[in-house]
C-alpha cells in the first residue's frame, strides 16, 4: 500500500486529493489559520510520500538545504519587498486623500447621469496601489454621497466601484495574491501587469458596468439615514488635497517603471547602457522604493507630515502583511513538496491524458479553493503551488506564464459567500441584507470571474 502510494500515479494522485481534503478540512471545520494548516499538511504530504527526514527539514546542524526552509525563502525573497512596498505606498495615498481627489475629479467629468461610470474607474485606478478592504473604506463615503446626490439605489454606484477594487486586487501588483502566484511561477511583473490588465479591463467594464448597472436597477436599497449623514461628515481632510495630476502620476511610476524594464530588456541590445538601466529601474522593488520615496516625500513631509506620523503610518500600514507573507511563504513550501514528491508530475501526467488544458484546469482549482475556504490570496498561492510542477513541464512563454496566472486569480474571487471576509464588509458598508449580498456582490464576483477566465483563454488562443 506505501509503495503504491509513493510511486505509482494512482497513488500520487490519491495522495494529492487527500492533501488537499485535509487542507480544506483544517482551514474549514479546525479554524486553523491558513498559513499553519499548509506547513502541517506539506510536512505530513512529504512523510507520506517517503521524502527522507534529513531532506525535509534538515539536521541540527544544518536546515538551509531543507526543503522546508528552501520551500519558505524561494518566494519570500522575491515578494517580500514588494508586498510591503506597495503596502506603504497604497497607505500614503489613502492618507493624502488622494483617492477622494480621483474620485472627485471623475465625478466632476462624467457628470451625475454616469456616476456609475465614475465610481467604477475610481475603484479600478485607486485599486491599484490599495487592498481591497482599504478601499471600501475609504471611497464608501463617496459612494453615500453619489447615492444621496443621485437618489438611486446604493447598489448602482457600489457595484462598479466594488468590481474596480476587486479586479485590480487579483489581477494587477502589487497586490499580494498576483505578486505570489508570480514568484511561484515565475513569471515577470511586467508581463502580469499588462496580461492583467488586458484581461481585467473587458472583465471589469462587463461585470462593473453592464452588470452592475442592470442588476442596480433591480434591486432597490435606499441610502441608509446614517450613511446619508456619513455621506458629508467623513472623508474631510485637513489642509488642501494634492492635485489630481500628482495623485495619477504617483500610482502610474511603479507600473510605467515595471513596463519600461520588462520591454526595454526585449527592445533594447542586449549589454547596452540603457538596457542596464531600464532593467535596474524596471526591478519591481527599485520601481516601487521609488514611488514610496516619492509619495513620502510629495504625499507626506512636504503637506505637513513629520517623520514621526509617516513612522507610525508605515508601521499600522504593514501589520497586515507579515500574515499575508507567512500565507505565502507556507504555500509556497506546499508547491515544493507536490513537486518533490513526484505529485506534481502525476498531475500533468493526468491532464494530458484527460485532455484537459492547464490554464481551465487551474481555473477549476482555484474556484475550488475559493468557494471552499473564502480566502483568494489563499486560492491563488495554493492553486500556483499546485500547478507549478506542471507548468514547469510545458515550457510556456512569459505571455502564456501571465495568463495562467490571470486565470488562478479569477478563479480566486468567484462566488465571494458568507465564508469570505469581504463579503461581510460588502454588506455591512452599503447597508445590505445577506439576501441582497448574495443577488449583488456574489453574482458580481462571478461574472467578473467568468469574465476574465473567458478574455485570458480567448487571448492564451492567440499568443
Amino acid at each position: 500500500m506505501i509503495h503504491w502510494l509513493q510511486t505509482s500515479t494512482a497513488g500520487l494522485l490519491t495522495l494529492a486529493a487527500v492533501s488537499i481534503a485535509v487542507l480544506l478540512f483544517l482551514i474549514i471545520k479546525v479554524k486553523l489559520e491558513p498559513f499553519i494548516a499548509l506547513i502541517v499538511v506539506g510536512l505530513l504530504t512529504a512523510l507520506a510520500a517517503g521524502v527522507p527526514v534529513g531532506t525535509l527539514v534538515g539536521t541540527a546542524q544544518k536546515t538551509s538545504d531543507s526543503l522546508l526552509e528552501k520551500g519558505f525563502g524561494s518566494i519570500l525573497g522575491h515578494i517580500a519587498a514588494i508586498i510591503g512596498l506597495g503596502t506603504l505606498l497604497g497607505s500614503i495615498l489613502e492618507k493624502s486623500g488622494g483617492a477622494r481627489v480621483l474620485t472627485a475629479a471623475l465625478l466632476r467629468a462624467f457628470g451625475e447621469k454616469r456616476a456609475p461610470l465614475a465610481m467604477g474607474l475610481s475603484g479600478l485606478i485607486f485599486g491599484i496601489p490599495v487592498f481591497f478592504d482599504i478601499g471600501i473604506f475609504v471611497l464608501a463615503p463617496l459612494v453615500y454621497a453619489a447615492a444621496k446626490q443621485g437618489g438611486r439605489s446604493i447598489v448602482l454606484y457600489a457595484m462598479p466601484l466594488l468590481a474596480g477594487l476587486s479586479i485590480t486586487h487579483a489581477f494587477i501588483p502589487p497586490h499580494p495574491g498576483p505578486v505570489a502566484a508570480a514568484g511561484l511561477l515565475h513569471v515577470d511583473l511586467g508581463w502580469l501587469i499588462l496580461m492583467g490588465a488586458v484581461c481585467g479591463i473587458p472583465a471589469w467594464f462587463i461585470g462593473g458596468i453592464l452588470y452592475s448597472t442592470w442588476i442596480g436597477k433591480r434591486v432597490n436599497v435606499p441610502l441608509a439615514e446614517d450613511f446619508a449623514k456619513l455621506a458629508g461628515e467623513e472623508g474631510e481632510q485637513d489642509g488642501p488635497a494634492p492635485s489630481l495630476k500628482l495623485v495619477g502620476g504617483i500610482i502610474a511610476v511603479p507600473l510605467v517603471l515595471i513596463l519600461v524594464g520588462t520591454f526595454g530588456s526585449i527592445l533594447l541590445p542586449k549589454g547596452s547602457t540603457g538596457a542596464g538601466i531600464a532593467a535596474f529601474l524596471g526591478t519591481p522593488a527599485i520601481a516601487l522604493t521609488i514611488a514610496t520615496i516619492l509619495a513620502s516625500w510629495l504625499l507626506g513631509r512636504r503637506r505637513g507630515m513629520s517623520g514621526t506620523d509617516l513612522a507610525q503610518l508605515s508601521a499600522n500600514a504593514l501589520r497586515p502583511v507579515a500574515m499575508i507573507l507567512l500565507v505565502v511563504g507556507a504555500g509556497s513550501f506546499f508547491g515544493a513538496v507536490l513537486s518533490a514528491t513526484g505529485i506534481g508530475k502525476a498531475v500533468a501526467g493526468s491532464l494530458g491524458d484527460a485532455g484537459l488544458p492547464v490554464l481551465l484546469a487551474a481555473y477549476i482549482i482555484s474556484c475550488g479553493m475559493r468557494i471552499a475556504q473564502g480566502s483568494a490570496t489563499v486560492a491563488i498561492v495554493t492553486t500556483s503551488g499546485i500547478v507549478a510542477p506542471t507548468v514547469l513541464e510545458l515550457h510556456y512563454s512569459q505571455a502564456q506564464l501571465a495568463l495562467l496566472v490571470v486565470a488562478i486569480s479569477a478563479g480566486s474571487i468567484i462566488a465571494s459567500h458568507v465564508n469570505d471576509g469581504g463579503f461581510w464588509i460588502v454588506s455591512r458598508y452599503f447597508g445590505l441584507t445577506v439576501t441582497q449580498t448574495l443577488k449583488t456582490w456574489t453574482a458580481l464576483e462571478t461574472v467578473l470571474s467568468l469574465s476574465g477566465f473567458g478574455v485570458a483563454a480567448l487571448v492564451m488562443a492567440l499568443v
